[in-house]
């Protein structure tokens, strides 16, 4: 099990740490490609877009094929994407090579699940403690890119970030040949949904992305939506007509799956966007330098760590809406404490906040992890994780989109932004907590005993040897 959680939570970690490590690199990337903000914004975005939009399909491939063979092609892709980052020469490059390294990681995400799920599908408590550290994986990851990304661009330049991904890649792979392969489906690919979702979710976010540097009324912008809205309803026409669907409908009729999945938007779409609007505030309004500002996010480290720990233990003994209520609590206030920062704002004031914030996250994601693969059968775990993931990431895009399109204005802009983008981030966790308590049942989870989901027909056997 050791070895599993290691393997799985390693392709996690350098899954999460591309989100954030760019994030500090974003001043010294507009300057050597000569980049506007809203190319910066795409810097950001192809990678979480990519992710997004290609994870559902990510999920199908691990469920049909073996979630083992797909996770290795996962980190072969991610590795051949961050080769392609560091030797980008201009934005359109990079964005494309990013792009790449999302393919990578939607490769990663649903599989590793699954292999967990896989390895621990008799017994709910090690499931939740398997999946409370493999959320500490890629939450620490989270919290430490931006400090490694200070690290690295101050010793070695922003080539630096990208390459570092390469030696991680090559563990990945070869701790990933030992793992046995998952339970697989005969259930053949549906490939109209899968396009559709891709449309579906390409349109939504990229609409988003652009409107922040096109306006919101801009032809292109209203279109793109509006292809959002065709390709979606077209996509869940064509689902509940199936008859092997990519994503069943039936699952979003499970108890207290679709509450995980808009939980899970809700934490994604302000941490991401807060993140980033808070990278351009440091380096640009306070005028820390890259070492600085990553170093200003080392708080988030610790509480990350723990606070994923911590609900793992709350999840297996008390059940997930425990730990989901305390951390939507946590975040509200943390972000609440962000709508006083000014331009001459001390760090200490964004302590608590740092603490509180990615703390509340933590404390949520693997409640919400292990809520998603407890409502469906094992040979769904990958899809299911994939939907979970595949909103989380969206919605992590639309931040990003959104609160920087707060900012674009330029620097005069950042705290007035900064402000309104803490005071929306307070209402949707509020509105999460409240759905949390009246959706959640307070038992849930709780009960290790019950079963997890039995064999369905279309599976073959585990195994293990060459992928």
């Amino acid at each position: 099990m050791t070895w599993t959680v290691t393997a799985t939570g390693l392709g996690f970690a350098v899954v999460q740490l591309d989100v954030t490590i760019v994030n500090v690199a974003l001043k010294q990337l507009g300057v050597a490609l000569d980049s506007p903000l809203d190319g910066l914004q795409w810097v950001v975005d192809a990678y979480t877009l990519a992710f997004a939009v290609l994870l559902l399909s990510a999920g199908t491939v691990a469920d049909r094929f073996g979630a083992r063979r797909a996770y290795l092609i996962g980190f072969a892709v991610f590795g051949l994407g961050s080769s392609a980052c560091g030797m980008a020469t201009s934005v359109a490059q990079l964005v494309a090579a990013r792009a790449v390294q999302g393919l990578g990681a939607a490769l990663l995400v649903p599989p590793s699940l699954a292999l967990l799920n896989h390895a621990c599908a008799h017994d709910r408590k090690l499931r939740a403690r398997a999946i409370a550290l493999w959320t500490a994986a890629g939450s620490g990851s989270i919290a430490v890119g931006p400090v490694v990304g200070g690290i690295l661009l101050d010793s070695f330049g922003w080539r630096s970030i990208f390459l570092a991904n390469l030696p991680l890649c090559a563990l990945g792979m070869g701790m990933t040949w030992r793992l046995t392969e998952t339970l697989r489906t005969t259930r053949p690919l549906d490939l109209p949904g899968q396009l559709l979702a891709v449309l579906a979710l390409t349109s939504l976010c990229g609409a988003t992305i652009e409107a922040g540097a096109q306006g919101w009324e801009h032809p292109a912008v209203l279109s793109g939506f509006c292809l959002a809205f065709v390709s979606a309803v077209s996509f869940v026409f064509v689902e509940a007509r199936a008859t092997h669907p990519m994503l069943p409908l039936r699952f979003f009729r499970l108890p207290h799956f679709s509450q995980a999945v808009l939980l899970g938007m809700a934490v994604n779409l302000t941490y991401y966007g807060l993140v980033f609007v808070l990278s351009l505030y440091l380096q640009n309004v306070r005028s820390y330098s890259v070492m600085q500002a990553g170093l200003a996010f080392v708080p988030l480290t610790a509480t990350s760590v723990i606070a994923n720990l911590v609900s793992g233990w709350l999840n297996s003994r008390f059940g997930a809406r425990l730990p989901m209520l305390l951390g939507c609590a946590l975040g509200a206030f943390g972000y609440g404490l962000l709508v006083r920062l000014d331009a001459g704002s001390s760090f200490l004031s964004m302590i608590v906040p740092f603490l509180l914030i990615p703390g509340g996250a933590a404390l949520v994601v693997p409640a919400m992890t292990a809520t998603i693969l407890s409502s469906v059968e094992p040979t769904w775990s990958g899809t299911a994780s994939a939907v979970l993931n595949a909103a989380r990431q969206a919605a992590g895009a639309i931040g990003v989109a959104v609160f920087g399109s707060l900012i674009a204005g330029g620097d005069d802009h950042i705290v007035p932004g900064l402000r309104i983008a803490a005071s929306v981030s307070v209402i949707l966790l509020a509105s999460a907590w409240i759905m949390v308590w009246q959706g959640i049942r307070r038992e849930y989870g709780s009960d290790p005993s019950a079963p997890i989901g039995g064999a369905t027909n279309g599976q073959t056997g585990p195994q293990r040897g060459r992928p």
